[in-house]
């Protein structure tokens, strides 16, 4: 029996600069059944982010709206007025498809997430191999201010402690590793 992709979700998470994107973007580089979930934020777009392609960009009011609304299927307020969220209906548009639906969300979007999905959810936390490696990758960016990586730096400490809530642990020191061993987790989940 054929297993039922449509129904299943995967969950990619990390602290900024950790190569979430990186491993989300190969996972849909290999033509598997997945779909990119596109969440929502109120921050403002980075370099050459597009609306609808990296995330759905509304305004702080917009985000407020919505969650009132009952649009979201978890969202959290990283930063004062800086949203990000799952839309419901992006996880409707992805399994009406018949395809998984693919996460890349922060640490608390993840642990909401698996807590909402359960079993039909694969959680993923992409380690750094160390803070101060996160750091100078935040640098290497050239996307934020000094003072904004800081607060990421800060931020991801916290993230890290939380690192056990997920189902597999992904040490990204070794990208080419960090790739063999997410594509060979997901495969493993999407054959159940």
């Amino acid at each position: 029996m054929k297993p039922r992709i449509s129904n299943k979700l995967l969950i990619v998470s990390a602290p900024s600069g950790a190569g979430k994107s990186t491993l989300v973007n190969h996972l849909l580089s290999l033509g598997l059944p997945l779909s990119f979930s596109v969440s929502a934020t109120s921050r403002r777009p980075r370099g050459d982010e597009k609306d609808g392609r990296e995330y759905y960009f509304i305004s702080a009011d917009e985000f407020r709206k919505r969650i009132a609304a009952d649009e979201f299927v978890e969202w959290e307020e990283v930063y004062t007025d800086h949203y990000y969220g799952t839309l419901k209906s992006e996880i409707k548009r992805i399994h009406d498809s018949g395809r998984a639906v693919l996460f890349d969300v922060d640490v608390r979007g993840g642990i909401s997430l698996k807590k909402i999905f359960g079993t039909d959810a694969l959680s993923l936390f992409i380690m750094p191999p160390s803070v101060d490696e996160l750091s100078r990758r935040l640098h290497g960016r050239g996307t934020d201010t000094p003072e904004k990586i800081r607060m990421r730096v800060e931020k991801a400490e916290s993230e890290l402690s939380h690192a056990g809530s997920f189902d597999r642990i992904i040490i990204n020191d070794d990208l080419e590793e960090a790739c063999r061993e997410t594509v060979k987790a997901v495969t493993d989940f999407l054959k159940d």
